[in-house]
């Protein structure tokens, strides 16, 4: 009985994957360096499927542009529907029960004053998130003109860089629950 990595394979056929045991002896390269694109030692080819075909033209583009459509659907929705008006949203749930505010906590009112225009109170309804706004449209263009070029969006984080933003809204967090940080309060 042949198992899933034997030679007449479905996953060899379809893929032209080849395991440890059925690599071949005579191929030329370094011993550590794989067969297939994703395994390691081999360098994917960017805009190549497993299968060899290029994305190419609009294709590479529709995953960024998808995004930009969800996130556009949403703002337009939140600019249309005023949260500000009672009964449209819920409320969040850490405020109901407890009566702190979480990092959140906002965040609609800032995106609606933010699709209106009006950046001083999108700042003041929640600073966090509308600094987020612009942090994620820059790197939209930058996944973007990647997307366009052929070039994968890789923006590895070390581990200290995620630290320092939980940091940053844990403070952000306990000063504006606090009586003199009541001005980031929304």
């Amino acid at each position: 009985m042949r198992g899933p990595h034997s030679p007449g394979s479905v996953l060899k056929r379809r893929t032209g994957w080849v395991g440890a045991p059925e690599r071949r002896k005579d191929r030329v390269g370094p011993p550590d360096r794989g067969d297939q694109v994703g395994q390691p030692g081999r360098k994917d080819r960017v805009g190549r499927r497993p299968g060899g075909k290029r994305r190419t033209g609009w294709k590479r583009l529709g995953t960024p542009l998808g995004i930009l459509a969800a996130v556009t659907g949403a703002f337009a929705y939140v600019g249309t529907v005023d949260p500000n008006e009672p009964g449209h949203y819920p409320v969040c749930p850490l405020l109901q029960l407890t009566g702190v505010f979480c990092p959140g906590c906002g965040g609609l009112r800032s995106a609606h004053a933010f699709i209106t225009g009006d950046l001083g109170a999108a700042f003041s309804a929640n600073a966090i998130a509308t600094v987020g706004y612009f942090l994620f449209a820059a790197v939209w263009v930058l996944w973007l003109v990647r997307a366009w070029r052929g070039k994968p969006l890789r923006m590895a984080l070390a581990p200290a860089w995620w630290w320092g933003v939980g940091a940053v809204l844990l403070v952000f967090t306990v000063v504006r629950n606090l009586p003199f940080g009541s001005a980031l309060a929304p």
